[in-house]
């Protein structure tokens, strides 16, 4: 019997058949936090009704305040020279809608931050910064803390895009301790292959008692993504700006200060440079040198 199916089997046409394997989630993010839960409470629907209908008055004059400015169609189109835009200028109600976080809020390392207001009413992201790592098996690296602004937003909740497209330049007021920081500018996507997208700048502070005022042209800033920076870099979309914000992550163990009095945008004739990085490109399969 074996011999007779073995002849009917090499008699019979050879057929290719299609192996299915199970679909590549590289890229793949199942929600915008990448799996990170929020450890805070759900809250219960009457709660939310509740917060919402407290929440309608402000968002109606939110509105009222769009459709007037949709029907002024008045923007501004001149931007003068040595003049900084505030952004950000912080008070307790912005300090209050920024989001803080640090490895250990995932239990993924031990680092300490706040982000209050100093006694001369400045902006103060401060912390201690660990780089012990969990005995858990899991963390291989630990060690930062994040400051960030809320998304931007339209009225009733809709996302919305911060639009600098008419900067080149960002200017900052800070006060450091002599570390380095890097500032995170976040360009989120509508795919989920783009939800991590950030540039990135570092702030190099100098210590000590003194203010100091840092411009970085807009064109310095490359791209990364959940920390890495990637092979292919582009400009920063300066019309698809969704939040900015600070992070400290320099693997030195011990607590950290940075003051901050304004973000500001500034428009500079003179820089006229339109992305900083050459990025060489080869044929398929080729290695650059």
């Amino acid at each position: 019997m074996s011999l007779l199916r073995n002849l009917l089997i090499k008699s019979l046409p050879q057929i290719r058949c299609i192996h299915a394997t199970k679909a590549l989630t590289t890229f793949y993010e199942k929600d915008a936090k990448s799996g990170y839960k929020d450890s805070r409470a759900s809250p219960s629907k009457t709660n939310l009704i509740r917060d919402g209908l407290k929440e309608l008055k402000q968002e109606v004059a939110l509105w009222t305040e769009e459709v007037k400015d949709h029907f002024d169609a008045d923007p501004v189109l001149i931007y003068r020279p040595g003049e900084t835009d505030i952004a950000w200028r912080f008070d307790q109600e912005t300090v209050n809608k920024w989001i803080v976080t640090s490895d250990s809020d995932n239990n993924e390392g031990f680092s300490k931050c706040k982000f209050d207001l100093t006694e001369h009413g400045k902006g103060h992201f401060h912390g201690n910064l660990s780089t012990r790592i969990p005995k858990d098996g899991r963390v291989q690296r630990a060690g930062y803390c994040n400051i960030k602004s809320l998304r931007a937003r339209k009225s009733f909740k809709r996302e919305s895009y911060y639009d600098w497209v008419n900067y080149n330049m960002l200017v900052l007021k800070v006060r450091g301790d002599g570390r380095s920081y890097i500032i995170n500018i976040a360009t989120k996507g509508y795919y989920d292959i783009m939800w991590n997208d950030v540039y990135n700048y570092i702030l190099f502070t100098r210590g000590g008692p003194y203010w100091q005022i840092a411009r970085i042209p807009f064109s310095k800033f490359f791209l990364s993504s959940k920390g890495r920076i990637q092979d292919k870099q582009y400009p920063l979309p300066l019309n698809r700006v969704t939040s900015f914000g600070f992070s400290v992550g320099d693997k030195i163990d011990g607590p950290f200060s940075l003051e901050i009095d304004y973000v500001g945008l500034e428009f500079d004739p003179n820089h006229t440079e339109e992305f900083a990085y050459e990025m060489y490109k080869t044929d398929k399969f080729v290695a650059g040198t």
